[in-house]
């Protein structure tokens, strides 16, 4: 009996199979997204630079456009007593989780910061003076986002917070995204979300002074946006929309497997792929799929996501799952394999965050464990980073020579500036021993 999700199955064998492989890591890859969203890209390309240019005014019409709210500049900024009310009405309960999480995190980002445990004295670490986060705004908040991007800018030393997210509740910033910005000591949040937001806080406005580096995921327009942006403020990576990898064996619970498929695929847009060297396995977590899907609060939207961007994938081998894997370089990637996990997890190279073992799921590091979940997405994990403490700070090289020092090296430094033909460089050595 064939049931609702058989097409995500793709076996190894069969031209199909291979067709579907390739067409599935095509969907998750930068240059394909780049390529299909041309005319997206060069929109949010117009919009930033309206905003560069008019500042204000442009951030208060792309607002009323896009978000259908009309608000005038000194109604981007959140007051101070709106942040103080909303964290007056903050369950107990949830503030106690929140200030679990806030410690949890603030405590794995010192421990692996190296701002202030580098003694060298050639270099210099110093925090950035000014960051901008962009929060996703939705009827539901995601408070999680906020303390694995502020915290980590915070352990770093970085002075000035800017938060940014869409007025999609009521016409604001949902309360308890406010509450956890007073519980944080962060004083500067703006009711703007989308390309104009990202802009304002790049080009700095006549009311949004400029950051020097922007972080956070979000939909397609908001991470154009950034790379839009980039290199006149630093940003993070492409951070959306989430995925996650599962590799699997024969020792891998089905319903945990399928369970944690779903847990990325609701994001909507979102994508859970499992790849696996037992047919056994898939055809059970298929079954569990069968299951599960239907017990969700987002299941129409969730089964979207599985049909559209998910799959299972068998291999005749797990030297072949681990290539795929290294290949496709996901943002989460979870080891399910039971005794081998973590031998199986070293084999593994490419990740925004690894997870090894069945008691380690996806979200345990969104809400939980310490690493941040701002992670790269769309197989750029092969060379961006998870964010981290680290990625708040900047280094100055710092050069010191004796004149000794200099007398030892001048004629190979004159030497090479004459190779290069850089006269100037040779004299400006020369200069220094002419009357010696």
């Amino acid at each position: 009996m064939s049931g609702t999700f058989d097409e995500i199955l793709i076996t190894a064998g069969s031209q199909a199979g291979q067709a579907k492989r390739a067409a599935l890591m095509r969907e998750h890859s930068m240059r394909s997204f780049l390529d299909d969203k041309k005319d997206m890209a060069e929109a949010v390309r117009q919009i930033t630079a309206d905003v560069g240019r008019r500042g204000d005014a442009a951030v208060a019409e792309y607002s009323e456009k896009f978000d259908k709210v009309n608000l005038s500049p000194d109604q981007f900024r959140i007051s101070q007593e709106a942040l103080k009310e909303a964290h007056r009405q903050l369950a107990p309960d949830l503030l106690k989780s929140l200030r679990q999480a806030i410690a949890n995190v603030r405590r794995y980002q010192s421990e692996i910061f190296i701002g202030d445990k580098n003694p060298h004295p050639g270099i210099r670490y110093l925090p950035l003076r000014r960051v901008g986060l962009c929060i996703p705004g939705a009827s539901a908040p995601l408070p999680s986002t906020l303390i694995m991007t502020a915290v980590p800018a915070q352990v770093a030393g970085v002075k000035e917070i800017a938060v940014i997210s869409p007025p999609r509740y009521q016409g604001s910033i949902h309360p308890v995204i406010l509450g956890l910005c007073r519980e944080l000591n962060i004083t500067e949040c703006y009711r703007l979300g989308g390309a104009h937001a990202v802009a304002a806080l790049a080009y700095g406005t006549q009311t949004i002074p400029k950051v020097d580096k922007i972080v956070g995921p979000g939909h397609d327009v908001v991470q154009l946006a950034k790379k839009e942006c980039y290199g006149r403020v630093d940003i993070d990576s492409f951070a959306g929309p989430s995925d996650v990898l599962i590799v699997a064996n024969q020792q891998a619970n089905p319903a945990w497997v399928a369970a944690d498929m779903l847990s990325q695929a609701e994001h909507d847009p979102g994508a859970g792929i499992v790849v696996t060297d037992s047919k056994t396995l898939a055809q059970a977590i298929l079954a569990e799929l069968e299951k599960q899907v239907p017990q969700l609060d987002r299941a129409e939207a969730t089964a979207k996501c599985l049909r559209q961007y998910s799959g299972i994938l068998v291999f005749d081998s797990m030297e072949e799952v681990i290539d795929w894997a290294n290949e496709f370089a996901a943002e989460h990637l979870q080891v399910q394999c039971g005794d081998q996990s973590r031998r199986i997890a070293q084999q593994l190279t490419n990740a925004g965050a690894l997870f090894i073992g069945p008691w380690s799921p996806v979200a345990v590091g969104d809400y939980w464990a310490g690493p941040s979940h701002t992670l790269p997405t769309r197989q750029t994990s092969k060379y961006f980073s998870a964010v981290t403490s680290n990625d708040f700070i900047k280094s100055t090289s710092i050069i010191e020579y004796t004149e000794k020092q200099l007398a030892d090296s001048a004629e190979d430094i004159i030497r090479l500036a004459a190779t290069e033909g850089l006269d100037a460089h040779a004299k400006s050595i020369q200069a220094r021993f002419r009357n010696k």
